[in-house]
């Protein structure tokens, strides 16, 4: 049974406020009437779906009741738009995308699209290993992951590489790595680390040094800008995308540590199988200016 609309509306409210309060805000009405549609919602489905938490968050069913609801919505906006024979209000599209993604080469790609096509970008950040269970959660309609299996339902494509070289300043390698990134030397070196999930720097250090996460100071900066900034001032080395320092190693601004070494991140694009003509028209654009701007394969 298809859910009301008015129902469908409240769960959307919950999951994306984190409650029954501010979701009954969000809808001018009062708490208790979002409480008796999410009731009936949850009677007609025969299963509960949400989990009464700190925030509000879908069921396994609920997921896929708001993975459902979020397509709907897209697809009756678009159709009405059409309706009408006039563009009326953009239409605002959910997506998943991981932070480095967002600060290099997807805004500059997508922004002619965008305009004109008429539509607002609503983005989920989250690291690229996770955008993926945005996608699941039925936070966004299309994600960027590094996972290559599709979600049931969903088609993946691939997207390319961002390349990732260990950078410091010139005066941070000079002080903490005169004689070059060692095992001793690293343990002592502030590292920068983007935030407890990103595990790139780690994986390099296990892999080149043998050190284990832990082992070394760090600094956390959840900025991709901040984060090539903070190398750059010398407050630690850490790992950046190619698509990020550009020119900075050839002017000698940063200094790669491991000449040689670096850490491919494999990017996939995920989105539904049915899709509006917008959104599909969006994926194209995605795959498109993917395949301009990141490398195409990994390679030695």
């Amino acid at each position: 049974m298809l859910p009301d609309t008015r129902q469908g509306e409240a769960l959307l409210a919950i999951v994306d406020t984190g409650s029954f309060e501010q979701a009954a805000a969000l809808l001018h009405i009062s708490p208790s009437a979002i409480s008796q549609r999410v009731a009936a919602l949850e009677a007609a489905a025969g299963a509960p779906l949400l989990v009464r938490s700190r925030p509000c968050r879908p069921t396994a069913a609920g997921q896929r009741l708001v993975s459902y609801l979020r397509r709907s919505r897209l697809l009756e906006e678009e159709y009405l738009a059409d309706l009408a024979d006039q563009e009326g209000r953009p239409l605002s599209v959910p997506l998943a995308v991981n932070n480095d993604t967002l600060a290099t080469w997807l805004l500059p790609e997508l922004t002619p699209f965008l305009a004109r096509e008429n539509l607002l970008l609503d983005i989920a950040l989250d690291d690229q290993d996770h955008t993926y269970n945005l996608l699941e959660r039925g936070v966004a309609l299309a994600a960027v992951s590094t996972e290559a299996q599709p979600m049931r339902g969903c088609t993946v494509q691939p997207l390319g590489v961002m390349r990732y070289r260990m950078l410091a300043s010139p005066a941070f390698a000079a002080r903490w790595f005169p004689g070059g990134l060692s095992r001793e030397a690293a343990r002592k070196a502030p590292l920068l680390v983007f935030d407890r999930k990103d595990m790139l720097q780690a994986v390099f250090l296990q892999r080149e040094l043998g050190l284990p996460p832990g082992s070394y100071p760090c600094h956390y900066i959840p900025s991709s800008d901040a984060f090539l900034n903070a190398i750059l001032l010398g407050l630690g080395y850490g790992m950046s995308p190619e698509q990020q320092y550009g020119g900075l190693l050839e002017q000698a601004t940063l200094l790669d540590v491991a000449p040689g070494r670096h850490i491919d991140v494999a990017l996939h694009w995920h989105s539904w199988r049915v899709q509006s003509p917008k959104l599909e028209r969006l994926s194209a654009e995605v795959i498109a200016a993917a395949r301009r701007r990141l490398t195409q394969a990994p390679t030695p």
